[in-house]
Formats: structure tokens, sequence, C-alpha cells
């Protein structure tokens, strides 16, 4: 029986994204002043209106308010008619860590030596032969869509976008194979003298067609282009932005487990930032070696502890390598206490602002470190087959 799944991706100007990258590029700044920064910044956008709130304890001194204008900049809302712009009233009220968190995060539960985990949870890393880049093929192709608006808008190809924008791909499968795409949602923010007919026959022919596989698209594909036929406000004018909301975009799109835990804002020490990055590493290393064709990773921590409480590895049947040995290969092949994490993949460097919008995995537009697969770890993994 053929079955159905979809997710969805959104553009660098949807409200909430505009908080995620603003709440991202302060982190980058302190840790490019103080690598041990550490940080749980949250942002909320309106109309006209940013406020930066959170724990900050860092030797940096960052000029916020300066960030989330330049931030706002770089997105787009340059122009006072999209209610939204880089002259909005920005306020902030930082306070620095609790001392309760910051006493086990300085100091591991069962090594003084070592950082502890800056919260409990449980995280997720996946990884799926799907698409070439070791996604979900929905997401993959979600995203590709959303990237399409950003860039069309941005080279003046599409000069009529403004930088609000969603999109939806549903995959239809033969149990767990991708067959072909059956509906296509794109809403994508506009100026208001486009006319309805021309905006969808632009975006058919400039977007979605030159975004999506030919041969998985045919005469029963559906496309929902701008259903509501107007979307000329958008960001957060339209809609008020927090960070933390679109955590499935972020990650598989809804195919894989997700801990519930967010990405942006949040310093190295925080593992549900961290261990998720360490997870996709993982399991991206593992369906690369052709261990399995699609793996998903779990680790739990306790906050103050540094070693995961918890350890788990899932290959749905697909594996050539038995899970229990595999779990082995994991412990022997990766450190996942915190340090180890944050010296494996360098992440007391500013490179966050990067992956806050368009996703944190699967990105072939930008390096980030944990996409990368690790030689060694695969030769080893290799080994065993």
């Amino acid at each position: 029986m053929n079955r159905l799944f979809t997710s969805e991706s959104v553009t660098n100007g949807h409200p909430d994204k505009v908080c995620d990258q603003i709440a991202d590029g302060i982190l980058d700044e302190l840790l490019r002043q103080d690598p041990l920064s550490r940080s749980a910044c949250e942002v909320t956008a309106e109309p006209g209106a940013v406020h930066i709130m959170g724990e900050i304890t860092s030797k940096a001194d960052v000029d916020y308010e300066a960030i989330a204008r330049k931030v706002i900049r770089s997105i787009g809302y340059t122009k006072q008619e999209y209610g939204f712009d880089d002259s909005a009233s920005i306020t902030s009220s930082i306070h620095r860590q609790s001392g309760d968190i910051a006493m086990g995060v300085d100091s591991a539960y069962e090594d003084s030596s070592s950082t502890g985990a800056g919260d409990q949870g449980m995280m997720f890393g996946y990884a799926s032969s799907e698409a070439e880049e070791c996604m979900p093929l929905a997401i993959s192709l979600a995203r590709k869509l959303t990237m399409a608006l950003r860039d069309g808008r941005t080279s003046g190809a599409l000069p009529f976008l403004r930088p609000d924008g969603k999109s939806q791909v549903t995959i239809e499968y033969d149990g767990r194979t991708p067959m072909r795409i059956a509906a296509v949602v794109l809403s994508a923010q506009h100026d208001e003298d486009i006319a309805l007919e021309d905006l969808r026959h632009e975006l058919l022919e400039k977007v979605i067609r030159p975004s999506l596989p030919a041969g998985m698209l045919d005469g029963d594909t559906r496309f929902f282009i701008n259903p509501t036929g107007r979307f000329v406000l958008g960001g957060p004018a339209a809609d008020t932005g927090l960070t933390g909301r679109k955590i499935i975009a972020d990650t598989y799109g809804g195919y894989a487990h997700h801990g519930g835990g967010a990405f942006s804002g949040k310093d190295p020490t925080k593992v549900d930032r961290t261990a998720s990055l360490a997870l996709r590493n993982i399991a991206k290393t593992i369906v690369s070696a052709g261990a399995a064709s699609e793996c998903e990773v779990q680790a739990a921590y306790a906050i103050g502890v540094a070693e995961p409480v918890s350890l788990a590895v899932f290959t749905y049947g697909t594996g050539r390598i038995d899970e229990e040995r595999l779990l082995g290969w994991i412990r022997s092949s990766y450190d996942l206490r915190p340090d180890g994490m944050i010296s494996r993949f360098g992440l007391r460097r500013p490179i966050y602002l990067e992956s806050a919008s368009f996703g944190a995995f699967g990105r072939t537009d930008v390096e980030l470190p944990w996409e990368i697969v690790d030689r060694e770890a695969e030769s080893a993994l290799r080994a065993l087959l």
C-alpha cells in the first residue's frame, strides 16, 4: 500500500527565522570575541519591533541592536512598506546564566575537570540515502524551493518577491521507496502590483520546475501556488516571530524523531544543539559508509553530567551490521561528552548564523563541520562490513 509523507520549509524572511538569525548572529559575535561565552538567547519580532532576551554570560562587548539591524538588512527587510524593516524598535533584557546551571556546566558531576551537559533531554541524529545529501527527500526538496525563492529575489530574476515564504512537498512512497511527488505547496510574499496569474506562472516555471526532479512530477501532481490569492503583508508585520518555532523545518522535516530542543541562540555547552549536530554526523557517516540506507541515533543527557545517560542506534531493517556492533563502533569512535563534541567539530567558533535558515542539516551551499563525514571513522566502519 502506498503512503504519503509531507515536509515543509520556510525562507529566511519567515518571522520565526528572522528571530533565529538574530539570535545566532548574536551568538556568533559572542564566540568571535569570547569562545567560552554562554548563551541562551531568545528573540521575538512583531510589526516594527524586536525584543532580545535571555541568559548571556560573556567577556564580549556586543552591540545587540546593531547585530539585529544588520541581520534584518541582510534578509532583505529594508523598505518601510513591508511593515517591518531595519528601522524597527529594538530592545533587550539580558541577564547572566543562573549560577545553579553554571555550576553543573563548569564542573561535570562525574569529573570536575570536564564540562557538564547544559541541560537534560534526548537528542536525535538521522540520515537517509533518499537524497544525495543523506536527507529525507521531502525536506530536501522543500528546502530547494525556499532557497530558490530567496535566490530569485536576491538575484533580481523575480523582482516582485518579498522576503517571506513557505514551501511544502508531499512524496508518495511504495513501502519506504519514494516514487513521485504528489503535491507541492508554495506561498511567496510579493509586491502588490503583480497579477495573481502572472505570479503563479512565474513561480511554477522559475522556482518549482527547476527545483524539483522532473521524473517525479506527473500529470497527477497537484500544485498550490499562493493558494490564498494574496500574500503582500508578511514577515513579522503579519505574524509575530519567535526563536525555536521551526525546529522540524530546521532538522528532518518530521521524518525522523525530534527531542524538542531548539538550536538558535544556544552556545555549544547546550547539548540539545551540540549533541544533535554530533548525532547527525554519526548517522550520516553510517549511511555514507554503506552500513545502512537509513539510520537514526539517539542520546540522552542529564544536566551537569558529561557522559550520555543512554545511547541507541536504529537502522530500521536496512543495516548491514548488527545494531549492537554498530553501537560499539559509535562508542569507540565518538566522544559524546560536551568537551569531546565541541573539540571534534570546532563548535566554539562563529559558525551558527549560516545554519539559522534553510536547515542545519543536509546543506551543500555552506560548509558546516558536522556535515563533513569523518573518513577515519568511516574507514573503521567499512572494515566491519
